[in-house]
């Protein structure tokens, strides 16, 4: 059991000797990448925000004397005649007083507040403790270009939701300190139980960290929106350890055990600095490989733009389908898809960007994308039920026919659309039968509830149904109508564009193959989820390429 703080004399403003320094930062502070004219500009500033962030976190400390510390620091601050060295070297800096005034506004929050209340309080914090910085970063390097500002800002903010997260169990244990919303914990069954079941977290931390990650996404043209080329290449350094420390969270549990960088992990920031961060294509690519979807062989048997355009399709879809997925509250799933509608017309990211830029190279309906978020809007309540086939049916269209008519078009064979859409509708369906039990977790069931009252199965919450013995026969007559489905969509096929559709061919015959192993199996509980292995996502990219 660790000694009680000492007790800090009443007449002193700091806490102590700071707790770090700008070498010992999650990500960089005044590196060396910086014009050496503005590196102590930059660490006056830092100096002074390092002892307020120390007040507001000192255990020894009750809430009203970190108020009265940072008071008094904030006086030394506008006072020409303190004796504070701190305060003087920010002074004679001639920079960062207007943003350390902002700055101790969320310090002042940190000693009397300890729970937030939903994701805007959050943000609201974190546009006080972390946004000035990069705001004042920018203005000393004279940029004023708004999409920089605008990535700045985003990526202030993922930086410390990032923190936040990283730090969770020595924040509450050490502070009494919860950074992440009660409305999201209590998706966990509560704090507590947040806190001491490491599968009740899971999904809530996963979500968070979906957010932060569209936060990063936002930030991703920071690098080459700066002219300043040494902060452009501090930049694209942050940027790039933010997106391995998202890896490091999304790989394991904070309150497990601390997860951080490496220096291996700054190392290979620094070597990849010169390329100012991965364009849209490349980030787009990488997190529909980092998906391992069962759609991979047919989207890797496109070539060139084609392939290009189906993974910004896919993305975009993956996006939208883990709001509606995720554990977060229902009013934050709406608002952020509502965010996507009007990505649509303002693309703001990576996925946006690349969905744009496919439409208007491939010609792509923009009705389609939104009958897809119409389908996720109808999946983000806290619970689904699916009333009969055409309710069904009315879903697949939304959710995967749109997906179909999109790939179409990209396959060059507009003309094969009622083909597109009947096997988006198939692929679904698959789905549907592939992840009873996964989405009767979340309370949702799409077998039609007529069926199920027909095999006597009375309304009841999704995981009792889920685990009758009954419903394995609504299941296996809907896998029927999955084959029927299969060769409903090979009928509608233009012949004389085999060639063109050869990607969703092979999309087809993954998801055959998948039901075939689902029938084979049975449709009793439990029900693990199955995958096309690494064989046979190998064999369905060579018949795609000898195809």
């Amino acid at each position: 059991m660790s000694a009680p703080p000492v007790p800090l004399p009443e007449d002193e403003i700091l806490a102590g000797p700071p707790s770090r320094g700008p070498t010992t930062e999650n990500f960089p502070v005044a590196s060396r990448l910086l014009a050496p004219a503005l590196r102590g500009r930059v660490l006056a500033f830092y100096h002074v925000v390092r002892a307020a962030d120390d007040i507001a976190d000192h255990p020894g400390l009750a809430p009203d004397q970190k108020l009265t510390r940072l008071d008094r620091l904030a006086a030394a601050l506008e006072d020409p005649a303190t004796s504070l060295p701190i305060a003087r070297a920010l002074q004679a800096s001639g920079d960062g007083l207007a943003e350390a005034r902002i700055m101790l506004t969320a310090f002042r929050q940190d000693a009397a507040q300890s729970r937030y209340p939903d994701w805007a309080a959050l943000e609201d914090y974190c546009a006080r403790s972390a946004v000035p910085v990069g705001r004042l970063l920018l203005r000393l390097h004279g940029e004023v270009d708004a999409g920089a500002l605008e990535g700045s800002d985003a990526l202030c903010m993922a930086l410390q939701i990032l923190n936040h997260i990283q730090d969770l169990g020595d924040d509450r244990r050490l502070l009494d300190r919860v950074y992440l919303p009660q409305d999201w914990l209590a998706l966990a069954g509560g704090e507590a139980r947040f806190f001491a079941d490491p599968a009740a977290r899971a999904p809530v931390l996963a979500s968070a960290l979906d957010r932060v990650e569209a936060l990063l996404d936002r930030a991703a043209q920071l690098p080459r929106r700066i002219n300043t080329r040494r902060l452009a290449l501090e930049a694209a350094v942050t940027l790039h350890l933010a997106r391995r420390l998202l890896a490091r969270l999304r790989g394991g549990d904070p309150l497990a055990a601390r997860i951080a960088l490496s220096r291996a992990d700054v190392a290979r920031a620094i070597v990849a600095a010169p390329r100012r961060g991965a364009g849209d294509a490349r980030l787009v690519r990488e997190r529909v490989l980092r998906a391992r979807s069962s759609f991979g062989g047919g989207m890797a048997a496109a070539r060139g733009e084609a392939r290009r355009a189906l993974f910004a399709v896919y993305a975009f879809c993956r996006m939208v389908d883990d709001i509606a997925d995720g554990a977060m509250p229902e009013a934050e799933k709406r608002a952020l898809l509502q965010q996507w509608r009007r990505k649509l017309e303002l693309p703001d990211c990576p996925v946006s960007r690349e969905l744009a830029w496919a439409r208007i190279a491939f010609t792509l309906p923009l009705a389609e994308c939104h009958a897809m978020l119409d389908g996720m809007e109808a999946d983000a309540g806290p619970s689904r039920r699916i009333a009969d086939s055409a309710a069904l049916d009315a879903y697949c269209r939304q959710v995967a026919g749109s997906v179909g008519a999109l790939a179409v078009r990209i396959f060059g064979a507009a003309e094969a659309e009622p083909f597109g859409i009947a096997l988006g509708r198939a692929l679904q369906l698959v789905n549907v039968l592939r992840d009873i039990d996964e989405d009767a977790a979340r309370d949702r069931l799409y077998l039609p509830q007529d069926a199920l009252r027909a095999a006597g199965l009375a309304e009841a919450p999704a995981p009792r149904l889920a685990a009758d013995p009954r419903l394995a026969e609504v299941a296996a007559r809907l896998a029927e109508i999955a084959e029927a489905a299969f060769a409903q969509a090979e009928a509608l096929l233009p012949r004389r564009r085999r060639g063109a559709l050869r990607p969703a061919l092979l999309m087809l015959a993954g998801y055959r193959r998948l039901l075939a192993r689902m029938q084979a199996r049975g449709f009793d509980s439990p029900r693990p989820r199955l995958r096309l292995g690494a064989g046979d996502r190998l064999a369905l990219l060579l018949r795609g390429w000898s195809g």
